[in-house]
């Protein structure tokens, strides 16, 4: 199960919730003040890799979806 983010809109506290893909959406009561006006929030992801990439995109190509192909060398 994911964990979610979420926001009480009437104490402002905020705080996660380990739940079910198809209850991310559904209101979850506050952490805080037990009150059921909630909403998820955009999590953030953080990433260290010591000046490193992680990971790279492959340059955009024409001639194939999956930037697999012998036409782009990739």
């Amino acid at each position: 199960m994911p964990i979610y983010e979420y926001v009480c809109l009437d104490c402002r506290t905020r705080f996660d919730a380990l739940r079910p893909i198809k209850d991310a959406d559904v209101p979850i009561p506050c952490q805080s003040c037990q009150g059921e006006h909630t909403s998820r929030t955009l999590s953030v992801f953080f990433a260290h890799s010591d000046g490193r990439a992680l990971a790279q995109s492959a340059p955009s190509c024409s001639a194939c979806s999956g930037h697999a192909c012998s036409s782009c060398g990739h």
